[in-house]
């Protein structure tokens, strides 16, 4: 068969990803990315440790990081995103800064992390007071607060689930039920943290059902990262990355045919 005529396949542009040794949701990754764009993902090494602050040092080191940006650069990503929350807060904003250096130095393009990418989204949207949501135990979580207050966000509420492995298990509902109740407070948006925890199908509903922006490690990271290549991430009704989603959900009576 002379298959020719389809000219393909089409040039595709990369994204490099760096992701803890744990991460299992590749497949939520791909539902933000555009078909012409490729992922490119690697892993750190496996490490014997629980969900912590020590994790987050160890998956984080400058020279485990450089290590995984080269073998990405084989395939000539455009740029290097690493899609790991806590990994990238606990050393605070200069830890983060050095991050995006040491894996720049490492292959020569542009490098951004999840946390860096929160605040560009919050920046964004406008928000400087969210509600919090967390998979992790309290002493994770508070260091993701010192993060934020340190770059002038202010937590509202938060909801934590004290987890120290098995993350990407969580169900939707629970995701779901912490949200409503990080929200009670006044908040300009609503940020739900963890690569590792599932947030693709739920942030739609939720920003129908709370009417402020929901925005997930996830989704920020992706987005962050399309918009160093100059396109943008795709979704269903998502404030961040949809302008139509930022004019306020649909209500029932405006839609059309409703009676």
């Amino acid at each position: 068969m002379d298959v020719s005529f389809l000219g393909g396949p089409h040039p595709q542009r990369g994204v490099g990803v760096v992701a803890p040794f744990d991460f299992a949701l590749d497949r939520e990754l791909w539902r933000w990315v555009p078909d012409d764009v490729s992922l490119h993902l690697t892993r750190t090494p496996f490490v014997p440790v629980e969900v912590s602050l020590h994790l987050a040092r160890l998956v984080s080191e400058h020279e485990t990081l450089a290590d995984a940006v080269r073998a990405l650069h084989a395939v000539a990503p455009e740029v290097v995103a690493y899609a790991c929350t806590s990994g990238s807060f606990v050393g605070g904003l200069a830890g983060e800064r050095a991050m995006c250096e040491a894996m720049t130095r490492a292959g020569a393009l542009p490098s951004l992390t999840t946390s860096g990418a929160l605040l560009s989204a919050l920046e964004e949207l406008g928000a400087r007071r969210i509600a919090l949501v967390t998979p992790y135990t309290v002493s994770v979580t508070r260091s993701l607060e010192e993060y934020l207050a340190e770059a002038g966000i202010t937590v509202t509420e938060r909801a934590f689930m004290g987890l120290t492995r098995h993350i990407w298990k969580v169900p939707y509902r629970e995701v779901a039920d912490m949200a409503r109740r990080a929200a009670r407070g006044a908040a300009d948006a609503l940020f739900v943290s963890c690569t590792n925890l599932p947030t693709y199908d739920v942030i739609p509903q939720l920003e129908a059902e709370l009417r402020i922006p929901v925005i997930s490690a996830n989704q920020v990271t992706m987005w962050a990262a399309l918009r160093q290549l100059g396109t943008r991430a795709v979704g269903p009704y998502q404030r961040l990355i949809d302008q139509a989603a930022r004019r306020g959900p649909v209500l029932p009576e405006e839609q059309e045919g409703w009676a």
